[in-house]
């Protein structure tokens, strides 16, 4: 993107809407405020205009890359889901709910949908950081013991859960969940479509709903059909 001081934080929003993810992450107004160059925001917000161009530069960035998902080993599997998609959720989240609350707000007496996305949006988030935390905390270490315990080829210690099969099973459910709060989201907003006169903070909520629902498939689809196929069969092999 074709970032220059002098363009306005209002311009660069409307020339691509991903742009509004990058202010509201550094507290930039780009909907109200967004009349002021990219330059005098900076000033205002005591925000470094290098690092915030060059975040703005990479926005269309495809970060979707042909990984071969399925020839790393799980212990490294288990990082890479942590490490990116864990960490953009945690990114995305704060973003998302306040996109949503100013929406509903401002929009909600004339599009009754976006209340609804808001309290959806908000319960996606309470369910994803309950969610996260639990793989994090119990889910991956009993992975990665697994790994090294095949390495060197030793006994796996028995777990609380006794089975992975079990705490596997409730991860899978809340996916589920997860993925069946978005399948509501993308009826209610007609698949992320904003009105034709929509506001920059609507637009950009739209945008970045989608922008989550995509990632969040692409971490699903690792978790359920490549991290935990394999370690119910690696701890099957070990006992």
């Amino acid at each position: 993107m074709n970032i220059s001081e002098q363009k306005t934080v209002a311009e660069v929003v409307t020339e691509n809407i991903k742009a509004a993810h990058v202010f509201k992450k550094h507290g930039i107004d780009f909907c109200c405020g967004g009349g002021i160059t990219i330059e005098k925001a900076c000033e205002k917000n005591g925000v470094d205009y290098v690092i915030l161009g060059k975040e703005l530069e990479k926005i269309d960035e495809n970060i979707s890359r042909a990984y071969n998902y399925d020839n790393w080993d799980i212990s490294f599997l288990t990082d890479h889901i942590v490490n990116i998609h864990h960490n953009y959720v945690e990114e995305s989240i704060p973003i998302l709910l306040q996109y949503s609350a100013k929406v509903a707000n401002v929009h909600g007496h004339h599009y009754k949908e976006v209340v609804e996305i808001n309290n959806l949006v908000i319960d996606v988030a309470k369910e994803l950081a309950v969610h996260m935390k639990k793989e994090e905390l119990i889910l991956f270490p009993f992975i990665k013991q697994l790994y090294i315990a095949d390495k060197k080829k030793s006994k796996p210690d028995l777990p609380l859960f006794g089975s992975v099969n079990s705490p596997i099973e409730i991860m899978q459910n809340e996916h589920e969940n997860a993925g069946d709060i978005f399948k509501h989201i993308a009826k209610l907003s007609n698949n992320y479509t904003p009105p034709e006169e929509a506001c920059n903070t609507f637009r950009a909520l739209y945008a970045k709903l989608d922008e989550f629902e995509q990632d969040l498939h692409l971490h699903i689809h690792l978790e359920n059909n490549i991290l935990f196929p394999k370690t119910i069969q690696l701890e099957q092999k070990l006992r």
